[in-house]
């Protein structure tokens, strides 16, 4: 337990969703670690290496001195580049050495958490370069590892846990950019409203009101009248506001009623993740 009850639920929902990866990967042979995933340009390999460099740093590890190939295509800003570094530099590593270091990152991070003692509001730096408060950094990491296990789960075709403590913090982490996507970004009218209604394991139905003044926020109250209704399963809202894919790819699993303009404009704004 950490010192902070507010703490614990993304150490939880973190340690939960870490554990289920290291699962997974442990048996992989050799060339399984070699699979695509949705994450652009990114294998099996390259998942793992991520969540293992992302944790090493907030472990305060000195991040790799380590020079990026001129050739990676996915690579198009400072965070990516920043992201990447921890990527490549494990890419010439074998199935045993991943292994072994995710399960050694795993329980010296297990230690920090059940040790924390800083208050949730300490400003920390996180693994994308940016400071912000350690409770939004715990939340940050548990949505990214849970994030993650889904991108492996897909790429080995070993679906699950798509309603386990992980997918709550996502869900939340998600809705929370939701208004900025109808109402700044899409650029919903004044006054009114979008619903989304989310089938599946995780089910929920969120509103999003856009005030007088082009404000939005988002509550669990029923609107009448929506301007947009989207109705999609959540593991599609997932990978949509995530960007792994685009819509045009999921167009089955999608059902929008009301001004399809606007539909459509949300739609394309859906992505929210770097």
């Amino acid at each position: 337990m950490t010192d902070h009850p507010s703490l614990q639920p993304y150490a939880d929902a973190w340690a939960h969703s870490i554990e289920a990866i290291s699962e997974l990967v442990s048996p992989l042979v050799e060339g399984e670690w070699n699979h695509a995933t949705e994450c652009p340009g990114w294998s099996v390999r390259d998942i793992v290496s991520h969540v293992i460099g992302s944790e090493c740093e907030m472990l305060g590890d000195p991040r790799p001195i380590h020079t990026l190939p001129r050739d990676l295509f996915h690579v198009k800003d400072e965070v990516s580049r920043r992201v990447e570094v921890q990527v490549d530099v494990r890419r010439c590593h074998t199935a045993p050495e991943m292994t072994s270091e995710l399960e050694y990152t795993i329980i010296r991070r297990s230690r920090q958490l059940r040790n924390e003692k800083r208050d949730p509001s300490t400003m920390v730096m996180t693994p994308l370069g940016r400071e912000m408060t350690l409770e939004w950094a715990l939340r940050l990491r548990a949505f990214d590892v849970w994030v993650h296990e889904q991108d492996l789960r897909r790429a080995l075709g070993k679906p699950g846990n798509l309603d386990s403590p992980g997918a709550y913090v996502a869900r939340d982490v998600l809705l929370h950019e939701l208004p900025k996507v109808v109402a700044k970004d899409a650029g919903a009218p004044p006054n009114s409203a979008v619903v989304l209604d989310v089938s599946g394991p995780l089910e929920f139905m969120r509103t999003v009101r856009v005030d007088a003044e082009g404000r939005g926020t988002v509550d669990g109250s029923v609107s009448l009248g929506p301007a947009v209704t989207l109705a999609l399963d959540w593991e599609t809202y997932l990978r949509l506001a995530c960007g792994r894919v685009r819509t045009a790819a999921v167009r089955e699993n999608l059902k929008a009623e009301g001004d399809r303009a606007l539909a459509d404009a949300i739609l394309a704004h859906f992505a929210v993740t770097p």
